[in-house]
Protein backbone atom coordinates (compact mmCIF):
# COMPACT_ATOMS: atom_id res chain seq x y z
CA UNK A 1 0.00 0.00 0.00
CA UNK A 2 2.75 2.15 0.89
CA UNK A 3 4.73 1.50 -2.43
CA UNK A 4 1.72 2.71 -4.92
CA UNK A 5 0.08 5.67 -2.74
CA UNK A 6 3.94 6.88 -3.34
CA UNK A 7 3.24 5.97 -6.74
CA UNK A 8 -0.09 7.95 -7.14
CA UNK A 9 1.64 10.69 -5.60
CA UNK A 10 4.44 11.31 -7.78
CA UNK A 11 2.54 10.60 -10.88
CA UNK A 12 0.07 12.75 -10.19
CA UNK A 13 2.73 15.54 -9.32
CA UNK A 14 4.13 15.03 -12.66
CA UNK A 15 1.35 15.23 -14.74
CA UNK A 16 -0.16 18.47 -12.98
CA UNK A 17 1.03 22.01 -11.79
CA UNK A 18 -1.57 22.77 -8.85
CA UNK A 19 -0.85 25.97 -6.73
CA UNK A 20 2.68 25.20 -4.40
CA UNK A 21 2.34 25.18 -1.20
CA UNK A 22 4.44 28.02 -0.02
CA UNK A 23 7.28 27.35 2.57
CA UNK A 24 7.44 27.28 6.22
CA UNK A 25 9.80 27.50 8.60
CA UNK A 26 9.42 26.28 12.25
CA UNK A 27 8.60 29.06 13.83
CA UNK A 28 11.48 28.25 16.71
CA UNK A 29 14.08 27.63 14.52
CA UNK A 30 13.81 30.87 12.43
CA UNK A 31 13.83 32.63 15.76
CA UNK A 32 17.39 30.66 16.85
CA UNK A 33 18.94 30.25 13.25
CA UNK A 34 18.89 33.58 11.23
CA UNK A 35 20.91 34.05 8.10
CA UNK A 36 22.36 37.45 7.50
CA UNK A 37 22.19 37.73 3.91
CA UNK A 38 24.70 40.33 2.86
CA UNK A 39 23.61 42.37 -0.71
CA UNK A 40 26.27 43.58 -3.40
CA UNK A 41 26.03 45.36 -6.84
CA UNK A 42 28.56 44.29 -8.45
CA UNK A 43 30.93 42.03 -6.56
CA UNK A 44 31.20 39.39 -4.03
CA UNK A 45 33.22 37.00 -1.71
CA UNK A 46 31.63 34.68 1.20
CA UNK A 47 34.08 32.29 3.18
CA UNK A 48 34.37 30.53 6.53
CA UNK A 49 36.94 33.29 7.85
CA UNK A 50 36.03 37.04 7.83
CA UNK A 51 39.54 37.80 7.70
CA UNK A 52 39.87 35.87 4.41
CA UNK A 53 36.61 37.63 2.73
CA UNK A 54 37.97 40.57 3.70
CA UNK A 55 40.98 40.08 2.50
CA UNK A 56 39.50 38.28 -0.94
CA UNK A 57 37.09 41.64 -1.29
CA UNK A 58 40.03 43.94 -1.01
CA UNK A 59 41.66 42.25 -3.78
CA UNK A 60 38.25 42.68 -5.88
CA UNK A 61 38.67 46.65 -4.76
CA UNK A 62 41.96 46.65 -6.45
CA UNK A 63 41.00 45.75 -9.79
CA UNK A 64 41.81 41.75 -9.05
CA UNK A 65 39.45 39.11 -10.66
CA UNK A 66 37.63 36.23 -8.91
CA UNK A 67 40.59 34.27 -9.55
CA UNK A 68 42.69 36.34 -7.91
CA UNK A 69 40.70 36.94 -4.70
CA UNK A 70 40.54 32.76 -4.68
CA UNK A 71 44.22 33.05 -4.49
CA UNK A 72 44.12 35.58 -1.64
CA UNK A 73 40.96 33.87 0.33
CA UNK A 74 42.85 30.76 0.03
CA UNK A 75 46.05 31.59 1.81
CA UNK A 76 44.26 33.68 4.27
CA UNK A 77 42.17 30.82 5.51
CA UNK A 78 45.33 28.49 5.45
CA UNK A 79 46.20 31.14 8.47
CA UNK A 80 42.99 32.18 10.26
CA UNK A 81 40.92 29.11 9.56
CA UNK A 82 43.61 26.10 10.39
CA UNK A 83 40.62 23.51 11.14
CA UNK A 84 40.11 23.29 7.15
CA UNK A 85 42.05 26.01 5.40
CA UNK A 86 45.64 24.36 4.49
CA UNK A 87 48.85 24.61 2.91
CA UNK A 88 49.48 20.79 3.20
CA UNK A 89 46.29 19.86 1.74
CA UNK A 90 44.18 19.70 -1.71
CA UNK A 91 41.02 20.49 -3.21
CA UNK A 92 39.13 21.71 -6.50
CA UNK A 93 38.39 24.63 -8.18
CA UNK A 94 35.17 25.32 -10.78
CA UNK A 95 35.53 28.45 -12.20
CA UNK A 96 33.47 30.87 -14.90
CA UNK A 97 35.28 33.38 -16.32
CA UNK A 98 33.60 35.07 -19.42
CA UNK A 99 31.93 32.25 -21.43
CA UNK A 100 34.34 29.79 -20.52
CA UNK A 101 33.93 26.64 -17.36
CA UNK A 102 37.18 25.62 -16.22
CA UNK A 103 37.76 22.88 -13.54
CA UNK A 104 40.91 22.18 -11.93
CA UNK A 105 41.90 19.53 -9.92
CA UNK A 106 44.87 19.70 -7.05
CA UNK A 107 43.41 16.67 -4.85
CA UNK A 108 46.39 14.93 -3.00
CA UNK A 109 48.06 11.86 -4.41
CA UNK A 110 49.32 8.76 -2.07
CA UNK A 111 53.32 8.88 -2.31
CA UNK A 112 55.15 7.01 -3.76
CA UNK A 113 56.17 4.30 -1.12
CA UNK A 114 52.30 3.77 -0.16
CA UNK A 115 50.68 0.51 -1.00
CA UNK A 116 47.13 -1.23 -1.04
CA UNK A 117 46.92 -2.44 2.27
CA UNK A 118 49.09 -0.04 4.41
CA UNK A 119 46.82 1.00 7.19
CA UNK A 120 45.87 -2.72 8.00
CA UNK A 121 47.20 -4.10 11.21
CA UNK A 122 48.42 -8.14 11.88
CA UNK A 123 44.79 -8.71 13.22
CA UNK A 124 43.29 -7.45 9.39
CA UNK A 125 41.61 -4.81 11.23
CA UNK A 126 42.28 -0.79 9.74
CA UNK A 127 44.32 1.36 12.46
CA UNK A 128 44.33 4.85 13.26
CA UNK A 129 47.68 5.58 11.23
CA UNK A 130 44.76 6.47 8.39
CA UNK A 131 43.71 9.34 10.47
CA UNK A 132 45.89 11.18 13.02
CA UNK A 133 49.98 11.36 12.16
CA UNK A 134 52.61 11.33 9.53
CA UNK A 135 51.43 8.50 8.10
CA UNK A 136 48.22 9.76 7.10
CA UNK A 137 49.37 12.51 4.69
CA UNK A 138 48.87 12.56 1.29
CA UNK A 139 50.98 14.65 -1.09
CA UNK A 140 49.59 18.33 -0.68
CA UNK A 141 48.32 19.91 -4.06
CA UNK A 142 46.90 23.14 -2.72
CA UNK A 143 49.80 25.29 -3.78
CA UNK A 144 50.32 23.92 -6.81
CA UNK A 145 46.97 24.22 -7.61
CA UNK A 146 46.61 28.14 -6.35
CA UNK A 147 49.49 28.49 -8.78
CA UNK A 148 48.07 26.71 -11.43
CA UNK A 149 45.02 28.79 -11.18
CA UNK A 150 46.54 31.94 -11.30
CA UNK A 151 49.00 31.07 -14.28
CA UNK A 152 46.29 30.48 -16.13
CA UNK A 153 43.05 32.36 -15.02
CA UNK A 154 44.46 35.65 -12.94
CA UNK A 155 45.65 39.43 -13.41
CA UNK A 156 47.44 40.52 -10.40
CA UNK A 157 50.96 40.00 -9.53
CA UNK A 158 51.07 36.55 -7.42
CA UNK A 159 53.01 38.04 -4.40
CA UNK A 160 50.31 40.93 -3.76
CA UNK A 161 47.68 38.36 -3.55
CA UNK A 162 50.14 35.84 -0.71
CA UNK A 163 50.82 39.27 1.24
CA UNK A 164 47.66 39.27 3.16
CA UNK A 165 48.05 36.00 4.44
CA UNK A 166 51.56 36.70 5.58
CA UNK A 167 51.30 40.30 7.45
CA UNK A 168 48.31 37.81 9.34
CA UNK A 169 50.83 34.97 10.04
CA UNK A 170 53.80 37.01 11.22
CA UNK A 171 51.96 40.17 12.97
CA UNK A 172 48.97 37.77 14.42
CA UNK A 173 44.97 38.47 14.66
CA UNK A 174 42.53 38.04 17.53
CA UNK A 175 41.82 34.25 18.45
CA UNK A 176 37.69 34.68 18.18
CA UNK A 177 34.93 32.60 19.85
CA UNK A 178 34.97 30.34 16.10
CA UNK A 179 39.09 29.65 16.46
CA UNK A 180 38.89 28.73 19.86
CA UNK A 181 35.98 26.17 19.20
CA UNK A 182 37.92 24.38 16.78
CA UNK A 183 40.64 24.20 19.03
CA UNK A 184 38.66 22.38 21.70
CA UNK A 185 36.44 20.30 19.27
CA UNK A 186 40.51 18.40 18.28
CA UNK A 187 42.90 19.76 21.15
CA UNK A 188 43.31 15.74 22.41
CA UNK A 189 44.15 15.26 18.93
CA UNK A 190 46.94 18.36 18.09
CA UNK A 191 48.29 17.93 21.60
CA UNK A 192 50.24 14.87 21.07
CA UNK A 193 52.97 16.73 18.73
CA UNK A 194 54.94 19.29 19.80
CA UNK A 195 55.43 21.11 16.73
CA UNK A 196 51.48 21.62 16.49
CA UNK A 197 51.34 22.25 20.49
CA UNK A 198 53.98 25.65 20.01
CA UNK A 199 51.39 26.83 17.02
CA UNK A 200 47.82 26.03 17.90
CA UNK A 201 48.54 25.38 22.24
CA UNK A 202 50.93 27.22 22.83
CA UNK A 203 52.40 26.80 26.83
CA UNK A 204 50.64 23.50 26.58
CA UNK A 205 46.74 25.08 26.80
CA UNK A 206 44.35 26.75 24.48
CA UNK A 207 44.64 30.54 24.07
CA UNK A 208 42.04 32.87 25.61
CA UNK A 209 39.76 35.03 23.60
CA UNK A 210 40.98 37.84 21.70
CA UNK A 211 45.07 36.56 22.57
CA UNK A 212 46.87 37.38 19.04
CA UNK A 213 47.83 34.56 17.23
CA UNK A 214 51.34 34.51 15.68
CA UNK A 215 52.78 31.64 13.46
CA UNK A 216 56.23 33.02 11.99
CA UNK A 217 57.57 29.93 10.87
CA UNK A 218 54.47 30.17 8.71
CA UNK A 219 54.97 33.29 7.27
CA UNK A 220 58.20 32.48 6.25
CA UNK A 221 56.51 29.82 4.47
CA UNK A 222 54.39 32.01 2.44
CA UNK A 223 57.24 34.65 2.22
CA UNK A 224 59.18 31.86 -0.08
CA UNK A 225 55.80 30.67 -1.73
CA UNK A 226 55.12 34.64 -2.49
CA UNK A 227 58.62 35.35 -4.07
CA UNK A 228 59.02 31.54 -5.89
CA UNK A 229 55.34 30.11 -6.60
CA UNK A 230 54.56 26.50 -6.42
CA UNK A 231 59.06 26.07 -6.32
CA UNK A 232 58.58 27.88 -2.99
CA UNK A 233 56.57 24.86 -1.47
CA UNK A 234 57.58 21.89 -3.99
CA UNK A 235 61.30 22.73 -3.53
CA UNK A 236 64.17 23.94 -1.69
CA UNK A 237 63.87 24.94 2.18
CA UNK A 238 59.85 23.94 2.30
CA UNK A 239 60.27 20.60 0.46
CA UNK A 240 63.61 19.94 2.73
CA UNK A 241 61.04 20.88 6.22
CA UNK A 242 58.30 18.32 4.62
CA UNK A 243 60.79 15.50 3.85
CA UNK A 244 62.86 16.01 7.22
CA UNK A 245 59.60 15.80 9.10
CA UNK A 246 58.42 12.33 7.07
CA UNK A 247 61.78 11.12 7.89
CA UNK A 248 61.34 12.60 12.07
CA UNK A 249 57.66 11.03 11.95
CA UNK A 250 57.44 7.82 9.94
CA UNK A 251 55.58 9.43 7.07
CA UNK A 252 56.21 8.62 3.26
CA UNK A 253 56.33 11.83 1.52
CA UNK A 254 59.57 12.34 0.03
CA UNK A 255 61.33 15.30 -1.51
CA UNK A 256 61.14 13.76 -5.21
CA UNK A 257 56.76 12.89 -4.63
CA UNK A 258 56.79 16.78 -3.65
CA UNK A 259 58.69 18.04 -7.22
CA UNK A 260 56.19 15.82 -8.87
CA UNK A 261 53.01 16.91 -8.16
CA UNK A 262 50.84 18.15 -10.36
CA UNK A 263 47.12 19.52 -10.45
CA UNK A 264 45.38 18.51 -13.67
CA UNK A 265 42.84 20.93 -15.70
CA UNK A 266 39.47 18.77 -16.07
CA UNK A 267 36.52 19.31 -18.75
CA UNK A 268 34.23 20.05 -15.94
CA UNK A 269 30.35 17.98 -15.58
CA UNK A 270 27.59 19.76 -16.90
CA UNK A 271 24.22 18.93 -17.09
CA UNK A 272 20.46 20.65 -16.80
CA UNK A 273 18.18 20.58 -14.25
CA UNK A 274 14.93 22.81 -14.46
CA UNK A 275 16.26 24.65 -17.09
CA UNK A 276 19.28 25.66 -15.54
CA UNK A 277 23.19 24.65 -16.73
CA UNK A 278 24.58 23.08 -13.72
CA UNK A 279 28.97 23.38 -13.58
CA UNK A 280 30.37 20.76 -11.00
CA UNK A 281 33.53 18.95 -10.37
CA UNK A 282 34.82 15.87 -11.98
CA UNK A 283 37.02 12.94 -10.66
CA UNK A 284 38.99 12.61 -8.46
CA UNK A 285 35.81 14.74 -6.88
CA UNK A 286 32.60 12.49 -6.80
CA UNK A 287 30.57 15.48 -6.26
CA UNK A 288 29.52 16.45 -10.25
CA UNK A 289 28.56 13.03 -11.37
CA UNK A 290 26.71 12.28 -7.66
CA UNK A 291 24.76 15.53 -7.81
CA UNK A 292 23.94 15.15 -12.07
CA UNK A 293 22.71 11.67 -11.12
CA UNK A 294 20.78 12.91 -8.08
CA UNK A 295 19.06 15.76 -10.37
CA UNK A 296 18.55 13.15 -13.17
CA UNK A 297 16.32 11.18 -11.02
CA UNK A 298 14.58 14.16 -9.75
CA UNK A 299 14.48 16.18 -13.03
CA UNK A 300 11.14 13.23 -13.89
CA UNK A 301 9.43 14.65 -10.38
CA UNK A 302 7.77 17.52 -9.34
CA UNK A 303 9.41 18.40 -6.16
CA UNK A 304 7.50 21.84 -6.05
CA UNK A 305 3.87 20.42 -6.40
CA UNK A 306 4.79 18.37 -3.46
CA UNK A 307 5.67 21.53 -1.45
CA UNK A 308 9.11 22.12 0.47
CA UNK A 309 10.05 19.83 2.94
CA UNK A 310 6.65 18.07 3.17
CA UNK A 311 7.44 13.96 3.57
CA UNK A 312 6.74 13.21 0.05
CA UNK A 313 9.15 15.85 -1.36
CA UNK A 314 12.16 15.27 1.53
CA UNK A 315 11.64 11.03 0.24
CA UNK A 316 12.14 11.88 -3.00
CA UNK A 317 15.35 13.70 -2.55
CA UNK A 318 16.76 11.35 -0.13
CA UNK A 319 15.89 8.12 -1.93
CA UNK A 320 17.76 10.04 -5.25
CA UNK A 321 20.29 10.66 -3.17
CA UNK A 322 20.36 7.22 -1.71
CA UNK A 323 20.41 5.61 -5.49
CA UNK A 324 23.07 7.94 -6.14
CA UNK A 325 25.36 7.42 -3.23
CA UNK A 326 25.49 3.74 -4.10
CA UNK A 327 26.95 3.92 -7.21
CA UNK A 328 29.12 6.52 -6.67
CA UNK A 329 31.02 4.45 -3.99
CA UNK A 330 31.46 1.54 -6.20
CA UNK A 331 31.83 3.06 -9.42
CA UNK A 332 34.18 6.02 -8.98
CA UNK A 333 37.60 6.67 -8.16
CA UNK A 334 40.96 8.60 -9.78
CA UNK A 335 40.49 8.52 -13.66
CA UNK A 336 44.00 8.06 -14.12
CA UNK A 337 43.60 4.71 -12.56
CA UNK A 338 39.91 3.34 -13.29
CA UNK A 339 37.57 3.80 -15.93
CA UNK A 340 34.86 6.68 -15.25
CA UNK A 341 31.35 5.58 -16.22
CA UNK A 342 30.51 9.26 -16.88
CA UNK A 343 27.91 8.98 -19.55
CA UNK A 344 26.00 6.57 -17.53
CA UNK A 345 25.85 8.96 -14.41
CA UNK A 346 24.24 11.60 -16.25
CA UNK A 347 22.57 9.50 -18.86
CA UNK A 348 18.55 10.17 -18.70
CA UNK A 349 17.83 6.25 -19.16
CA UNK A 350 20.16 5.07 -16.14
CA UNK A 351 17.94 8.38 -14.55
CA UNK A 352 14.78 7.14 -15.07
CA UNK A 353 15.63 3.31 -14.32
CA UNK A 354 16.43 5.01 -10.93
CA UNK A 355 13.50 7.11 -10.83
CA UNK A 356 10.90 3.89 -11.51
CA UNK A 357 13.18 1.93 -8.55
CA UNK A 358 12.61 5.18 -6.11
CA UNK A 359 8.85 5.81 -6.87
CA UNK A 360 8.21 2.06 -6.78
CA UNK A 361 9.54 2.37 -3.02
CA UNK A 362 12.24 0.16 -3.35
CA UNK A 363 14.95 0.08 -0.58
CA UNK A 364 16.72 -1.98 1.69
CA UNK A 365 17.19 -3.59 5.08
CA UNK A 366 17.82 -0.06 7.29
CA UNK A 367 21.03 0.13 9.10
CA UNK A 368 21.16 2.17 12.14
CA UNK A 369 22.26 5.61 11.08
CA UNK A 370 26.11 6.55 12.29
CA UNK A 371 27.21 10.23 12.27
CA UNK A 372 30.26 11.56 11.71
CA UNK A 373 30.52 14.88 13.81
CA UNK A 374 33.61 17.36 13.35
CA UNK A 375 34.53 20.33 10.60
CA UNK A 376 35.70 19.01 7.16
CA UNK A 377 36.91 21.00 4.73
CA UNK A 378 35.59 24.60 3.49
CA UNK A 379 34.10 25.93 0.97
CA UNK A 380 34.35 29.69 -0.44
CA UNK A 381 32.21 31.68 -3.33
CA UNK A 382 33.50 34.86 -5.46
CA UNK A 383 31.85 36.24 -8.27
CA UNK A 384 33.85 39.90 -9.94
CA UNK A 385 32.51 42.68 -11.50
CA UNK A 386 32.97 41.26 -14.41
CA UNK A 387 30.71 38.72 -13.62
CA UNK A 388 33.13 35.54 -13.17
CA UNK A 389 32.69 33.11 -10.39
CA UNK A 390 34.44 31.05 -8.97
CA UNK A 391 33.73 28.10 -6.66
CA UNK A 392 37.05 26.86 -4.40
CA UNK A 393 36.56 23.55 -1.91
CA UNK A 394 39.46 22.88 0.12
CA UNK A 395 40.55 20.92 2.60
CA UNK A 396 43.09 18.73 5.14
CA UNK A 397 39.96 15.72 5.58
CA UNK A 398 39.44 15.98 8.69
CA UNK A 399 39.35 18.74 11.29
CA UNK A 400 43.27 19.59 11.19
CA UNK A 401 44.25 17.00 9.24
CA UNK A 402 46.33 14.57 10.69
CA UNK A 403 47.38 17.16 13.57
CA UNK A 404 50.56 16.88 12.38
CA UNK A 405 52.63 20.49 12.07
CA UNK A 406 55.43 20.34 9.72
CA UNK A 407 58.04 21.56 12.02
CA UNK A 408 59.69 24.43 11.01
CA UNK A 409 57.00 25.37 8.51
CA UNK A 410 54.58 26.30 10.73
CA UNK A 411 51.29 24.45 8.19
CA UNK A 412 49.52 21.22 9.37
CA UNK A 413 49.27 18.34 6.85
CA UNK A 414 46.34 16.60 5.18
CA UNK A 415 45.09 12.52 6.36
CA UNK A 416 43.70 12.52 2.92
CA UNK A 417 45.28 8.86 2.53
CA UNK A 418 42.09 7.80 5.07
CA UNK A 419 39.61 8.94 1.86
CA UNK A 420 40.90 5.84 -0.18
CA UNK A 421 39.17 2.28 0.33
CA UNK A 422 41.48 1.12 3.36
CA UNK A 423 39.90 -2.06 3.02
CA UNK A 424 37.46 -2.82 0.91
CA UNK A 425 33.44 -3.25 3.72
CA UNK A 426 35.40 -1.04 6.47
CA UNK A 427 33.58 2.44 7.00
CA UNK A 428 36.34 5.78 7.19
CA UNK A 429 36.25 8.38 8.71
CA UNK A 430 33.56 10.52 6.74
CA UNK A 431 30.96 7.36 7.40
CA UNK A 432 31.62 6.07 3.76
CA UNK A 433 32.22 1.98 2.77
CA UNK A 434 33.53 2.48 -0.70
CA UNK A 435 35.00 0.17 -3.07
CA UNK A 436 38.21 -1.48 -4.49
CA UNK A 437 38.27 1.23 -7.45
CA UNK A 438 39.00 3.57 -4.74
CA UNK A 439 41.70 1.40 -3.36
CA UNK A 440 45.39 2.93 -2.31
CA UNK A 441 48.29 2.81 -5.44
CA UNK A 442 51.60 5.06 -5.29
CA UNK A 443 50.60 8.70 -7.11
CA UNK A 444 46.75 8.08 -7.05
CA UNK A 445 44.25 10.62 -5.83
CA UNK A 446 41.90 9.24 -3.31
CA UNK A 447 37.80 9.77 -4.32
CA UNK A 448 36.43 13.10 -2.46
CA UNK A 449 32.79 14.49 -2.04
CA UNK A 450 33.63 18.02 -2.64
CA UNK A 451 31.43 19.64 -5.06
CA UNK A 452 32.25 23.25 -5.25
CA UNK A 453 29.38 24.16 -8.43
CA UNK A 454 27.84 27.19 -10.27
CA UNK A 455 24.51 27.20 -11.78
CA UNK A 456 24.37 29.06 -15.31
CA UNK A 457 20.91 30.45 -16.63
CA UNK A 458 19.88 30.33 -20.18
CA UNK A 459 22.02 33.03 -21.90
CA UNK A 460 25.20 31.58 -20.00
CA UNK A 461 25.09 34.13 -17.08
CA UNK A 462 26.28 32.52 -13.56
CA UNK A 463 23.46 32.74 -10.94
CA UNK A 464 24.55 30.80 -7.84
CA UNK A 465 28.33 30.12 -7.24
CA UNK A 466 27.86 27.33 -3.96
CA UNK A 467 29.56 24.90 -2.34
CA UNK A 468 30.22 23.20 1.32
CA UNK A 469 31.85 21.57 3.93
CA UNK A 470 30.84 18.41 5.58
CA UNK A 471 32.66 15.28 4.07
CA UNK A 472 29.77 13.29 2.62
CA UNK A 473 27.63 15.68 3.58
CA UNK A 474 28.71 18.17 1.02
CA UNK A 475 27.17 16.52 -1.96
CA UNK A 476 23.29 16.42 0.12
CA UNK A 477 24.00 20.23 1.25
CA UNK A 478 24.91 21.36 -2.30
CA UNK A 479 21.96 19.75 -3.32
CA UNK A 480 19.43 21.09 -1.64
CA UNK A 481 20.49 24.84 -1.81
CA UNK A 482 19.97 23.95 -5.35
CA UNK A 483 16.68 22.42 -5.05
CA UNK A 484 15.91 24.92 -2.84
CA UNK A 485 16.38 27.75 -5.48
CA UNK A 486 15.24 25.58 -8.51
CA UNK A 487 12.34 23.85 -7.52
CA UNK A 488 11.25 26.02 -4.73
CA UNK A 489 12.09 29.31 -5.33
CA UNK A 490 13.30 29.99 -1.60
CA UNK A 491 14.64 33.15 -0.78
CA UNK A 492 18.49 32.74 0.21
CA UNK A 493 18.28 33.26 3.55
CA UNK A 494 15.60 30.88 4.24
CA UNK A 495 17.31 28.35 2.03
CA UNK A 496 20.59 28.63 4.20
CA UNK A 497 19.05 28.18 7.31
CA UNK A 498 16.94 25.58 6.82
CA UNK A 499 17.07 22.80 8.75
CA UNK A 500 18.94 20.30 6.29
CA UNK A 501 18.89 16.00 6.19
CA UNK A 502 21.45 13.67 4.59
CA UNK A 503 20.92 10.50 2.79
CA UNK A 504 23.65 7.79 1.74
CA UNK A 505 23.99 4.34 0.15
CA UNK A 506 25.65 2.87 3.88
CA UNK A 507 24.56 3.35 6.57
CA UNK A 508 21.06 3.68 4.87
CA UNK A 509 19.23 5.53 7.03
CA UNK A 510 18.07 9.80 7.04
CA UNK A 511 19.98 12.35 9.30
CA UNK A 512 17.70 15.24 10.16
CA UNK A 513 18.37 17.89 12.23
CA UNK A 514 16.39 17.61 15.28
CA UNK A 515 14.14 20.64 16.12
CA UNK A 516 13.84 20.94 12.27
CA UNK A 517 10.73 18.65 11.75
CA UNK A 518 7.70 18.23 13.15
CA UNK A 519 6.39 14.86 15.13
CA UNK A 520 4.32 14.43 12.15
CA UNK A 521 6.65 14.87 9.30
CA UNK A 522 8.82 12.37 11.38
CA UNK A 523 6.02 10.20 11.40
CA UNK A 524 5.48 9.91 7.89
CA UNK A 525 8.74 9.14 7.04
CA UNK A 526 9.00 6.40 9.39
CA UNK A 527 6.04 4.91 7.81
CA UNK A 528 7.45 5.26 4.25
CA UNK A 529 10.25 3.23 5.50
CA UNK A 530 13.21 6.00 6.11
CA UNK A 531 13.22 5.67 9.67
CA UNK A 532 14.73 9.30 10.19
CA UNK A 533 17.47 9.84 12.91
CA UNK A 534 17.86 13.23 14.67
CA UNK A 535 21.05 14.92 14.97
CA UNK A 536 21.97 17.76 17.69
CA UNK A 537 20.74 20.68 16.45
CA UNK A 538 22.86 23.28 14.57
CA UNK A 539 25.84 20.63 15.04
CA UNK A 540 28.67 19.50 12.81
CA UNK A 541 26.39 16.86 11.04
CA UNK A 542 25.68 18.30 7.79
CA UNK A 543 27.32 20.36 5.17
CA UNK A 544 28.12 23.76 5.72
CA UNK A 545 27.51 25.75 2.59
CA UNK A 546 28.59 29.23 1.64
CA UNK A 547 26.62 30.67 -1.11
CA UNK A 548 26.12 33.80 -3.83
CA UNK A 549 23.03 33.95 -5.74
CA UNK A 550 22.07 36.83 -8.43
CA UNK A 551 19.05 38.99 -6.88
CA UNK A 552 15.84 38.89 -8.32
CA UNK A 553 15.65 41.23 -11.04
CA UNK A 554 18.86 39.77 -12.30
CA UNK A 555 21.52 42.71 -10.98
CA UNK A 556 23.69 42.34 -8.25
CA UNK A 557 24.06 39.53 -5.99
CA UNK A 558 23.11 38.37 -2.36
CA UNK A 559 25.55 35.92 0.12
CA UNK A 560 25.10 33.89 2.70
CA UNK A 561 27.61 32.53 4.99
CA UNK A 562 26.58 29.29 6.32
CA UNK A 563 24.28 30.28 9.87
CA UNK A 564 25.86 27.63 11.83
CA UNK A 565 29.50 28.65 11.49
CA UNK A 566 31.00 32.38 11.99
CA UNK A 567 32.23 32.69 8.53
CA UNK A 568 31.41 36.37 6.45
CA UNK A 569 29.15 37.32 3.47
CA UNK A 570 30.57 41.14 2.19
CA UNK A 571 30.58 42.61 -1.34
CA UNK A 572 29.79 46.08 -3.06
Amino acid sequence: MIRHSWLVLVAACTAAAPERPAPQLPAAWTATHPATVASADTEMVVSASPYATRAGLAVLRAGGNAVDAAVTVAFTLAVTYPTAGNLGGGGFLVSRMGDSSHALDFREVAPGRASRDMYVGADGKVTEQSVTGALAAGVPGSVAGLWAAHQRLGSRPWAELVQPAIDLARNGFAADAAYLEDLEWDEKRLARFASTRAVYLPGGKRPAPGDTMRNPDLAATLERIAASGRDGFYRGQTAALIAAEMRRSNGLITEADLAAYEPVWREPVTFSYRGHRIVSMPPASSGGLTLGLIFGILEGIDLGAMGWHSPQAIQMLAGAERHAFARRNTLLGDPKFVSIPEASFLSPDTAAALRAALVAGDRREQVPADPVPGKHTTHFSIVDARGNAVALTTTLNGGYGSALTVGGAGFLLNNEMDDFTTQVGVVNAMGLRQGEANAIAPGKRMLSSMTPTIVLDSTGATVIVTGASGGARIITAVAQVLSDALDFQLPLGTSMTAPRFHAQDFPDSLLVEDGGYSDAQLAALAAAGHHPSRTAPWGYDFGWAQTIRRRAGGRGWEGVSEPRGNGLAAGR
